[in-house]
């Protein structure tokens, strides 16, 4: 119980160091050795050894709507992360994502304060390392729902006709806990047995065309259909009103379809990391949209400054927009690339 008592109390000085940082784009060390990069750059933490690069490029069609958190000393812990990427949509929609990005990893790690003493009250002698993983799904479960309820009260924001996805990932030693709400994916890159590096896909792309997510929306009297002028884009629709034509179908926001079968709760899933595992790479869809898991993989293992690898995706993703989509106005493109494991010697 001492071990929980004192991990309870690194937890609540985390807290502070969070919410002191100035987001200013740098990597800020503070009590409980925590580092939090919220812009473009690159953050490590001392003890762990995780290094990642991030990049956020605005599009053509107004505000940079995308944002992200890098959280190293996630916990006061020194082989903890949190990396999030958020991408708002909608009139308000760069607003909520900011919001978001500030009120998740504060609310995961007190609702995982929580799971953690009550399980250590339930069995004492069980090895908490043996429920990691179920905890954690637990604390982001209730995190999310914490999150969406204080956005919908909120009377700084607007978030009726605005939302964002948040895609999030805690590693934790060779524990890796994914949570996605909505389109953005992640994607590791594995050693093959071959020595080159292969993708593989984490999450799944919440699009309202999924037969589980249509089921949902139809079944509370929602819409999925695609305009006739964007084949192949199924959105989520009001009963009886062309709106709000939501591209995704799990959000934070967007009160006004919520109703109808839009939710906030993410899907929860896990990887044990393996020496084989080199990076993660978390990116909103501007980025899927036009580069495959496999080309991004290859993009970032082919990039020898590590601090350069996001930059580089996202370089990438631009001239792939430009080049395959003449004529469509190039989105908001973000990338988070966490590399697993120190650099050879």
């Amino acid at each position: 119980m001492r071990q929980i008592s004192s991990l309870l109390q690194g937890l609540a000085r985390s807290l502070s160091v969070g919410r002191d940082s100035k987001g200013d784009g740098g990597a800020g060390a503070g009590e409980g050795k925590a580092a939090v990069l919220r812009t473009s750059g690159t953050v490590w933490g001392e003890g762990s050894e995780t290094f990642a690069a991030v990049c956020s490029r605005r599009g053509e069609k107004g505000s940079n709507q995308d944002c992200s958190i890098v959280w190293e000393g996630f916990g006061s812990q020194e082989d903890t992360a949190f990396c999030g990427i958020f991408d708002g949509h909608g009139p308000w929609g760069h607003y909520v994502a900011k919001a978001v990005r500030e009120s998740l990893p504060p609310s995961l790690l007190c609702h995982w304060q929580e799971a953690l003493a009550l399980a250590s009250l339930i069995d004492v002698e069980k090895r908490l390392s043996d429920c990691r993983f179920d905890l954690w799904k637990q604390s982001y479960l209730a995190a999310c729902a914490a999150v969406d309820d204080e956005l919908r009260r909120s009377r700084r924001l607007d978030a009726v006709h605005s939302g964002c996805t948040a895609l999030s990932i805690v590693k934790q030693g060779d524990l890796m806990v994914i949570a996605n709400v909505g389109d953005s994916r992640a994607v590791v890159g594995t050693t093959s047995d071959d020595g080159g590096v292969a993708a593989v896909q984490l999450t799944v792309d919440f699009k309202p065309n999924l037969p589980q997510e249509k089921e949902r929306i139809r079944r509370c009297n929602g819409r999925v259909h695609c305009l006739a002028d964007e084949p192949g884009v199924h959105r989520v629709w009001l009963p009886n009103r062309e709106s709000p034509g939501l591209a995704m179908s799990r959000a934070f926001g967007d009160y006004c379809v919520k109703d109808y079968g839009v939710i906030s709760a993410p899907e929860v899933t896990q990887r044990r990391i393996s020496s084989r595992d080199q990076f993660v790479i978390l990116a909103t869809d501007g980025v899927w949209d036009v580069i495959s898991n496999e080309e991004a993989v290859q993009i970032v293992a082919a990039t020898p400054d590590r601090e350069r690898a996001a930059k580089r995706l996202v370089e990438c993703a631009v001239r792939a927009w430009r080049r395959k989509r003449r004529g469509i106005a190039v989105d908001d493109c973000s990338a988070i690339c966490l590399f697993l494991h120190s650099p050879p010697s």
